[in-house]
Formats: structure tokens, sequence, C-alpha cells
């Protein structure tokens, strides 16, 4: 299997232009694309039952959320993309994302559009790195405003 891609699966507006960027280069690079849902930490220490439950509940919307992305990455890179779905916080998820998956070569993010700066997630991983990762990965930050001809004529 060649390289992977590792796009972060989240409800921003500019996901989807990163997705299709790294979709893209993977099909032009023979890669695959890994796509990564971080769930937030359960607050439901105490009540094990209901935390069991809302966890279960979490995982199972991020498994629909990311098979339903899982069909257009693998229509544009022709390959069946890796599904990860990690607990926590991102840049920690990363990490673990890193050591099950050796092969994941790039983590391919997109800038926020509309003056809001580059977005939260890209903001911490220029300023804080992944903190700790194994190995160190290259980041590909893409204009979140791309259409598809501009990712066609990029990739």
């Amino acid at each position: 299997m060649g390289r992977k891609f590792l796009v972060i699966v989240d409800d921003s507006p500019e996901f989807e232009a990163a997705l299709r960027y790294a979709a893209r280069r993977a099909r032009s690079t023979g890669g695959h694309v890994a796509l990564l849902r971080v769930i937030p930490k359960s607050a439901f220490e105490h009540w094990a039952g209901v935390r069991e439950e809302i966890e279960r509940e979490l995982r199972d919307e991020a498994q629909r959320l990311l098979q339903r992305y899982a069909d257009m990455a693998k229509e544009r890179s022709g390959s069946v993309p890796v599904l990860l779905v990690e607990e926590g916080e991102t840049r920690a998820a990363i990490r673990k994302a890193l050591e099950a998956e050796p092969e994941i070569k790039i983590l391919v993010l997109a800038a926020a559009v509309g003056g809001r700066g580059p977005g939260p997630l890209v903001s911490s991983i220029a300023r804080e790195g992944f903190g700790g990762a194994a190995r160190r990965l290259p980041v590909t930050v893409v204009p979140g405003d791309l259409t598809d001809d501009e990712i066609e004529d990029l990739a």
C-alpha cells in the first residue's frame, strides 16, 4: 500500500476542500486517504452505564459520518480509504493515528475562509506541532474555498 494522506473529518465548512485535495493527490500518486474523526472524551465519569452508552452512540455516529465521506474519497481517489476514530484532543488523536498507521506521510488541512484566520487546528499545529509525536509529519494546508477545477490543477 502506498503513502497515506491523513484528513481530519470535522464540522468545519472547509473540511471538504481538504478531503477533495487529499483524494486527488492520492489518485495522482498511487496513494490512499486516511480519514480521522475525533470524538470528545466523555464527561460522565461517575455514571459508567451512561458514559458507555454515550461513547457507543458517539462512535456509531462517527462511523456513519466516516462512511459517508469514505464513499466520496473512494470515488475521487480510486481506492478505499482507511477509517479511524479516536477519542480525546485532536493533536493527541493525530499522534495515535500516526502510531497506528505508519504509512501516513502527509496531513492535509484546509484553511478557514472569509478572513477568520487559518482556523483553530491549523493555528494549533503551526504553533505547537503534534506534541511528542514519534515522527515528523509534513502538513499541507490548502485554501478552504478551492473549487474542483482548482484542485484538479494543483493536485
